[in-house]
């Protein structure tokens, strides 16, 4: 999971560096980004799904690789668009962990104890979300290392993981006749990555009002429509839609989608902010998120163990939910001249939020559902998570292209230059330091005015998990792991198959004595 959680963040530092090297624009700065949450959002689902019918060992091993392979690969590239498509290979592999690793643990666990071990794996999901552009800027500051080596760093690790699972992880299983929807799969997958273009492109590539913009709209609903209708009618559904009659499951994506836009959208341009709007180097982005680290740890390892405890998990979801709300609306506030004591307050409380809210969202569903459908119910959660992410990029970074080019318009025009002669965004990330000072200063306070905007939208977001959650009911944590549960009800049905039936009730001969 630390491997998995790591790609996703280590470039965010990188970035501005690989964009100038490689000689990138602000949309492909955010696409760097975006093919690896697109991807893996897309076929989580899938790996999910293949958890509850084939072996989930292999299925972690298969993720492993597909990632180190996607790593080696964008760690080579020569072009702005060689790593946004590596980085859908590495998406794949994604998309498996960070589903797989939490079915692994309700494989082994009870929830009442899983609590105890989601603490930590959330714990090392904070940290690498939030680690990584510390580590990724003291690759990019270290001369001898380069930007490259944000792809290689994780190699190693994907390795050392391949070999321990190898050795260590035996888990029982339950042999099935396999049976894959793909058509729903590919629907999925071609209707999320359509409308995710869309939001992406709008705006820049067409306008937002044109006919190219309203039929990639009405391409992607109806992929979805038709995925909808799928999956409805298939033995085996990549998402089974009866799961979402449960009230506890429904309000959970509803408030993984909020999560994973405010996560996601929010902390991906901390790393430009720091650089860009306030000056720092990689490696000093990468240590003013420390403060967010530390909330999120401690937040997310004392939570878990609490819950463990008490057998008590809503208020957790509440206050963490509420801290997040709250941080991201004081981010709101920042421009380019934010005292950094205070900022650093705002990140952690937001970290905090960060650390309850995310493993203990998956724990409430999946005590609420039955074992043959734990790999579908986990990775349909991650599954809107990631969307709500990749979503969140796209939007944002949009949202924050435009008022960044409009911002630096309007500051270009107070200076007498023509705002034909520079392109805010262009400017932001390729020649900064080639800038005359003024021109510099109005780029580095058009980043801090965007990147608050940016975090107000995250803070609505969070806000609307928030109310989400308030309205999941709580129900007693089980104290059988998925695997203890499956034996218990074969053994059960066992049972019944091999009573007498007693003709004149029709019952089984020891519940008609009974009656």
């Amino acid at each position: 999971m630390f491997v998995a959680f790591l790609s996703s963040t280590i470039v965010s530092n990188a970035l501005p560096v690989i964009i100038t090297d490689l000689h990138g624009t602000q949309d492909q700065y955010t696409w760097v980004v975006t093919a690896t949450l697109l991807a893996s959002t897309a076929t989580t689902p899938i790996w999910g799904k293949m958890s509850d019918l084939v072996n989930k060992k292999l299925l972690v091993q298969l993720s492993l690789v597909l990632f180190t392979l996607g790593s080696i690969l964008a760690g080579l590239s020569q072009s702005v668009g060689m790593p946004i498509g590596f980085r859908v290979i590495q998406g794949l592999g994604l998309g498996g962990l960070q589903a797989l690793v939490v079915i692994v643990i309700a494989s082994m666990f009870s929830p009442r104890e899983r609590g105890r071990y989601q603490g930590p794996i959330a714990a090392v999901m904070s940290v690498a979300t939030v680690a990584g552009p510390l580590i990724g800027g003291v690759i990019v500051d270290t001369s001898w290392l380069g930007w490259r080596w944000t792809f290689y760093v994780c190699v190693p690790l994907a390795v050392i993981a391949l070999f321990v699972i190898q050795r260590t992880l035996d888990l029982p299983h339950v042999r099935k006749d396999v049976r894959i929807d793909y058509v729903g799969a590919a629907l999925i997958a071609a209707g999320v990555s359509t409308l995710l273009i869309w939001v992406t492109l709008a705006g820049k590539s067409f306008d937002w009002a044109s006919g190219f913009s309203y039929g990639l709209v009405a391409l992607g609903v109806i992929l979805l429509a038709v995925a909808v209708w799928t999956e409805t009618r298939v033995a085996d559904p990549i998402i089974p839609l009866y799961l979402f009659r449960d009230r506890t499951i429904t309000l959970a994506t509803v408030a993984s989608v909020a999560v994973g836009v405010a996560l996601f959208g929010g902390a991906v341009f901390l790393g430009q902010y720091f650089q860009i709007a306030r000056g720092y180097s990689p490696t000093a982005a990468g240590l003013l998120t420390l403060p967010m680290v530390i909330g999120s740890m401690v937040s997310a390892s004392v939570s878990g163990s609490l819950i463990t405890r008490y057998g008590r998990w809503k208020i957790y979801l509440v206050v963490g939910a509420a801290m997040m709300t709250l941080g991201f609306g004081l981010l709101s506030t920042i421009d380019a001249h934010t005292n950094m004591v205070l900022l650093g307050g705002f990140l952690f409380i937001l970290g905090v939020g960060m650390g309850m809210t995310m493993q203990n969202l998956v724990l409430a569903v999946q005590n609420n559902v039955r074992p043959d459908d734990l790999g579908s119910a986990t990775s349909t959660v991650a599954f809107f998570r990631s969307l709500g992410g990749a979503a969140g990029v796209s939007v944002l970074g949009a949202v924050l292209s435009n008022h960044v080019t409009d911002l630096i318009a309007r500051g270009l025009s107070a200076l007498g230059v023509g705002a034909g002669q520079s392109d805010g965004a262009t400017a932001g990330l390729a020649n900064l330091n080639e800038l005359p000072t003024p021109i510099a200063d109005i780029v580095r306070g058009a980043y801090g005015d965007g990147t608050a905007r940016i975090f107000l939208v995250a803070a609505v977001m969070a806000g609307l998990s928030l109310i989400a959650i308030l309205f999941i009911k709580e129900v007693a944590l089980n104290t059988l792991s998925a695997d203890q549960q499956r034996m218990v009800d074969s053994r059960n049905a066992a049972d019944v198959d091999d009573e007498t039936v007693d003709p004149s009730s029709g019952l089984p001969e020891r519940a008609a004595g009974a009656t």
